[in-house]
């Protein structure tokens, strides 16, 4: 018998409480899905949801009853979420769907755990964990988990149907849990209903497509997408531009300790063109703070990798940091991918890592005049206050910085006299 009972999380006692408050008096409870697929994987475990044979509202009088804190966070599809010492347990009634229509579902409670098990979309996702730790499988799952295979339970096109995210879900748990070719059927039938995610709203399909780019390598997933139309049906920007950067950049980032980031790794595949990007950031919805840091991204020149280090300062001063190390990473994944080899290209690599530290070590120093010292030089408020307070920071750029308040207030008074 497969068994999770060995697990740090599953022996926590916050854990055993929820058990026993779902298993008495004829309920159950069972853990199901992420937190059984991790830890059967070697994965780190984070959020445990559980399923319940109880209803929604049985399941909140039991709290009450206990003291536990339960919060209906999704009570129409039979979500409460109980809270014990700041942990929380999302807790779902088993369900049938009623009625699908690719983007909805209307569900009836139900106790019948082999209905609920083949409702969901992936069998690494339909695993059950009942109190005494033990793994039950009713689709097939743990020979997926086994082989890290990423497989649709039962028949991929009516699960597809269902839900159309689940096309986006399919590549995004391949990203992170798959190995090998993915599951033919999955393929194919994600393929025929490419045209359906744009039925979705906006938010669904960037939050889908934001965590898939945040795995730890998306590659091949992002490989499969494209080979099977779906990536050019919800990123038509990378047609021409093409995905043969996220290699390199993956490498980079694995190589350096960079985090992953799902928008350097977005911009790496999508070509720097403002109303293209704006274009894009409408379509999908992306938060302003996204949509704003591409269009800074496509408006910084790209960095010459032979400038010196006073140079590069004034560039920074001038441009967006935050761009211009976009700019460098980019750059610098680019020159590493080629560098095996190449002489010119791993010296290439070595500068811009320099100009990335240089850049990321880098704090703007500030103007030491301000227009009141213009006003006060006797200039009369108006267009020329400006003209002269730039005269003179550009002048202070130019010299890397040097010239002092006392220096610039000395060559205001040479302008105004």
């Amino acid at each position: 018998m497969t068994t999770v009972a060995h697990e740090a999380w599953f022996q926590d006692p916050r854990l055993s409480r929820v058990f026993s408050l779902l298993n008495a008096d004829g309920g159950e409870g069972r853990v199901v899905g992420g937190a059984v697929r991790n830890s059967l994987m070697g994965i780190p475990v984070s959020d445990i949801d559980m399923a319940t044979t109880l209803t929604p509202d049985a399941v909140i009088e039991r709290a009450k009853a206990a003291g536990i804190k339960a919060v209906p966070t999704g009570i129409a599809h039979g979500t409460v979420t109980l809270v014990l010492e700041g942990k929380p347990f999302e807790v779902t009634t088993l369900r049938t769907d009623v009625e699908t229509d690719g983007r909805h579902a209307k569900v009836a409670f139900s106790t019948d755990w082999q209905a609920d098990a083949e409702r969901r979309d992936l069998t690494i996702n339909a695993l059950y964990a009942n109190a005494a730790g033990e793994v039950i499988d009713l689709v097939d799952g743990l020979a997926d988990i086994e082989k890290r295979n990423i497989r649709f339970i039962g028949t991929a096109a009516t699960r597809i149907a269902e839900d159309y995210l689940r096309i986006l879900r399919f590549f995004r748990f391949f990203a992170y849990y798959g190995t090998g070719r993915p599951d033919a059927e999955g393929l194919k039938a994600s393929s025929a209903a490419r045209s359906k995610l744009s039925t979705l709203s906006a938010e669904r399909v960037w939050s889908e497509m934001r965590k898939l780019l945040s795995a730890d390598d998306p590659g091949r997933a992002l490989l499969w997408m494209r080979t099977v139309s779906v990536l050019n049906e919800i990123l038509p920007e990378t047609e021409k531009w093409g995905i043969d950067a996220i290699p390199a950049l993956v490498a980079t980032e694995q190589a350096l300790g960079w985090k992953p980031d799902p928008l350097l790794r977005l911009a790496s595949i999508v070509p720097p063109d403002v109303p293209r990007l704006s274009e894009m950031a409408g379509r999908l919805k992306l938060a302003n703070a996204e949509a704003a840091w591409l269009k800074t991204w496509a408006l910084t020149v790209p960095v010459n990798d032979e400038l010196t280090t006073a140079a590069f300062d004034r560039v920074l001063y001038r441009s967006a940091p935050e761009g211009v190390i976009a700019r460098l990473k980019l750059a610098l994944a680019v020159a590493r991918g080629k560098a095996e080899g190449d002489m010119k290209e791993m010296s290439r690599s070595g500068r811009l890592s320099k100009l990335l530290e240089q850049a990321e070590a880098w704090t703007k120093p500030k103007f030491p005049l301000s227009g009141g010292d213009v006003m006060a030089a006797g200039v009369t408020a108006g267009p020329r206050v400006g003209e002269i307070l730039q005269t003179l920071e550009n002048q202070w750029v130019d010299e890397n910085f040097a010239a002092d308040r006392a220096a610039l207030l000395a060559r205001l008074d040479g302008i105004v006299k």
